[in-house]
């Protein structure tokens, strides 16, 4: 079992949601956290919450997307900590909408969805992923770490309408865990590296529930526990499967019992 007090984690996307609660639960159990951002005020945010708990954070801005920024970050953590122990590359985003939308009335394409709108998305979820988790990995072989690569997917990733971008790239989250271990275990290095992907249902974090009330009422019905996922309970799933050496190379969902109906 590996040990968190001490133990460094990356994480993007750390300004907010998942990734801001992870940083706190954390630092919470004695890790350090380097965050990463593209926005500074979040980022600042964060950093003072964690820093009023007791515990220690360096933060980067920069965009998850641009090769020299994921390389900025992977070198921040081994310059201040000399080690990585934890990869998490949860920055994400959504642009929601039907790849074609048809007029009720006359039948016919209304609108489609962009080139733009659907590449922004795999430009975040899925390019910034990799980025982080190769620049990472270089760095954690290199100097001799051990640890985990925790990836987001997501509930979506089994698909949801008007998300052919979102569920895309949730989708390749699952399946990269698999890739992962196994590139690991060819090279003999899976005995100190993992790969794992954690699978949130609805969660709520503050961009959920600045959603519409009624919306959030029609989401519960699907959801056997009656409420949204703590974003808490996320993090401790991510925690659990840090410290436990045997999980490696599958998805882990957490999402009180929610099974996506034919309609998504």
């Amino acid at each position: 079992m590996l040990e968190i007090k001490d133990a460094v984690a990356v994480i993007t996307g750390g300004g907010s949601g998942i990734g801001a609660a992870l940083a706190k639960d954390w630092v919470k159990r004695g890790g350090k956290v380097v965050l990463f951002d593209i926005s500074e005020e979040q980022l600042h945010r964060s950093k003072t919450e964690i820093e009023t708990l007791g515990g220690e954070a360096t933060t980067v801005v920069g965009n998850v997307s641009n090769e020299d920024d994921c390389a900025r970050l992977a070198d921040t953590a081994i310059e201040k900590y000399g080690r990585i122990d934890l990869v998490a590359p949860f920055a994400g985003i959504t642009r929601d909408g039907f790849m074609i939308s048809v007029d009720r009335q006359t039948g016919r394409v209304k609108s489609k969805m962009s080139l733009e709108q659907f590449q922004s998305v795999l430009d975040v979820n899925l390019t910034g992923v990799f980025l982080t988790v190769r620049e990472c990995l270089e760095r954690m072989i290199n100097h001799d770490c051990k640890g985990l690569v925790c990836l987001v997917s997501s509930i979506g990733s089994l698909g949801t309408a008007g998300q052919i971008n979102y569920s895309s790239s949730k989708a390749a989250m699952s399946v990269m865990p698999k890739v992962l271990t196994a590139a690991f275990f060819r090279q003999g290095l899976s005995d100190r590296l993992r790969c794992v992907a954690i699978a949130p249902g609805y969660t709520g974090t503050a961009m959920v529930k600045s959603m519409d009330e009624r919306i959030i009422d029609k989401i519960l019905q699907q959801v056997p526990i009656g409420r949204l996922i703590e974003p808490e309970e996320v993090t401790s799933l991510v925690c659990d499967l840090f410290r436990n050496e045997a999980c490696a190379g599958d998805v882990y969902f957490i999402h009180g019992g929610l099974r996506l109906g034919s309609r998504g």
